[in-house]
């Protein structure tokens, strides 16, 4: 009896060893779903070099990545995951856009990963990876503090964007003055930015007074009519900064309309969203200084220059991104003894990434972003 008792025990004691080293050895799959045809292929072939950049970066074997092309359609993208679903992949990085989450919610014990920066709307098995609105404006708010900036005006274009902007507006609580919508089309623009800096009357003001000074009898009203006729309008603008929720030739089309109202970049602060250093913005000297979050920096452009060196091909901001998601990915794992649930990006961790600071909490993941400004035609950090 007590010899078959031991040969249980060593039996089992054996049999858990196997049991831990197979567990130890088993591989941790991560699906991938990407465009790899089409007219985003160049982006896909993009992440996926840059997540075996990461995975080369890791060291560890045991994370291996199943790659599917969605060909950057919803339907595709669904029989994509359902591919990688039957395979027993639990956590999927991707899609790419946000029109393809919308047929995923379906998978309820699958995690996506997704790249996109819109957080309202999503369906509950997503997370967004993407530098969000509510990031982008929290670091806006530390801006206005260190500035002492109490008038700030947000100016939203009207697109599919601005519900994101609204409901960051609401999450950050952000002081603002006024907020404005605006339409992008350049005939309407101009009007619409005349209005809101109130630009007929402070016109109207410099009228009335050019006429009163002529009509008075001061002794200096040459030298006084000679200087008003300098100026393009008379008195103050209610509102110390602008923030335009804008990018590339549109954001340059609302600076430039706030030009010819006469709201000038040195009158007011303008500030606007992540231009990931448009170097296209280092030209518009009229502009400056303009203010902006972002990633880092130097981290941005060492790894664009680690991509050109190892593929011959620039990169993206979508690659940057997708290198810092397997770290976040493989982080998150390594602290949850590799097991793949729904509590993954539930419980409240912090990650160093490339781009900066990773805030993970109840399936939300927003960015310790810096600060920027272009001025004298080059891109200085503040903070």
């Amino acid at each position: 009896m007590k010899t078959l008792i031991k040969l249980l025990l060593v039996t089992t004691l054996l049999s858990l060893a196997l049991f831990g080293k197979s567990i130890a050895n088993e591989k941790v799959k991560i699906g991938l779903i990407v465009p790899l045809s089409g007219e985003y292929k160049e982006i896909g072939i993009s992440v996926v070099q840059a997540m075996r950049m990461a995975i080369n970066k890791i060291g560890d074997d045991k994370i291996v990545i199943k790659v599917k092309d969605n060909f950057a359609n919803p339907r595709n993208t669904l029989e994509a995951a359902e591919q990688l679903y039957s395979e027993g992949v639990k956590i999927i990085v991707g899609p790419v856009f946000n029109k393809n989450l919308a047929l995923l919610s379906e998978f309820k014990d699958v995690t996506f990963v997704s790249f996109t920066n819109k957080i309202n709307g999503n369906p509950n098995n997503v997370i967004s990876a993407g530098v969000n609105a509510v990031s982008q404006i929290n670091t806006i708010k530390k801006f206005q503090k260190r500035e002492n900036l109490e008038r700030s005006v947000f100016l939203i274009p009207k697109t599919e964007f601005q519900s994101e902007i609204d409901y960051a507006i609401k999450k950050t609580k952000i002081n603002l003055k006024d907020k404005f919508i605006y339409d992008t089309d350049p005939t309407k623009l101009t009007a619409q930015i005349e209005k809101i800096t109130r630009y007929p009357q402070r016109k109207q003001n410099l009228i009335d007074e050019i006429n009163r000074v002529e009509n008075s009898e001061d002794v200096n009203k040459e030298k006084k009519i000679e200087a008003l006729k300098k100026k393009d309008t008379l008195g103050g603008i209610n509102f110390d900064s602008v923030i335009i929720a804008d990018f590339e030739e549109n954001l340059k089309s609302v600076a430039t309309s706030l030009l010819y109202t006469d709201v000038s970049s040195k009158r007011v602060k303008y500030i606007t969203l992540n231009q990931w250093f448009d170097p296209s913005l280092v030209k518009e000297k009229n502009l400056q200084p303009i203010y902006f979050p972002s990633v880092n920096e130097k981290n941005f452009q060492k790894f664009n220059n680690e991509y050109l060196s190892k593929f011959d091909k620039n990169s993206n901001q979508i690659a940057f991104l997708s290198y810092d998601i397997v770290g976040l990915i493989y982080y998150l794992l390594y602290k949850n003894d590799f097991i793949i649930d729904k509590n993954l990006f539930y419980k409240e961790n912090i990650f160093k990434g490339k781009i900066g600071v990773f805030e993970i909490n109840k399936n939300i993941i927003t960015h310790k972003l810096n600060f920027y400004v272009v001025e004298d035609e080059k891109i200085k950090k503040i903070f």
